[in-house]
């Protein structure tokens, strides 16, 4: 966060409308959720923020050009470049990584003899002291590689 509050700065000494329209709405967005029950303190959170706002501004974006405006369709896609640019920057672990430990997640359970689901499988990893607890792996990634392996299963 702390980098896009730097960036806010550094765009409005360079005057890019479009960078400080993009960064503006995401601290905001992340100040409205500080007043909710589910606020923004990862990296990972952040992503999934920013995920959103791409999807939004692709999504208005070919709703211009349906409307044939291409001014506000180039708006949106160059909002959809900045937000990719910091979607970018966000670490998370590498699908692999994940693949071996939902791996090993699912043998554990096979060995206690319990029905190996998916919900059962994303409960132990994601759970307090679970292999993927803290972690910065995408639930949405996770969760396709154990319904992969709950298939093969």
């Amino acid at each position: 966060m702390g980098k896009i509050r730097a960036d806010l700065k550094t765009a409005m000494r360079a005057k890019d409308t479009v960078r400080l329209t993009v960064l503006r709405a995401l601290i905001s967005e992340t100040n409205n959720a500080a007043k909710t029950s589910s606020p923004i303190q990862t990296d990972l959170q952040l992503l999934s923020l920013i995920r959103k706002r791409t999807a939004a501004s692709r999504e208005a974006g070919e709703q211009f050009a349906a409307a044939d405006r291409a001014d506000l369709k180039e708006k949106e896609d160059a909002q959809v470049a900045v937000l990719e640019e910091y979607a970018g920057q966000v670490e998370t672990m590498d699908v692999a990584e994940i693949e071996a430990i939902v791996a090993q997640q699912i043998a554990a359970l096979k060995d206690t003899d319990k029905k190996v689901e998916v919900g059962a499988v994303l409960k132990a990893l994601f759970a307090p002291g679970g292999a993927l607890d803290g972690k910065p792996a995408e639930r949405a990634v996770v969760a396709r590689i154990a319904k992969e392996g709950v298939k093969s299963v």
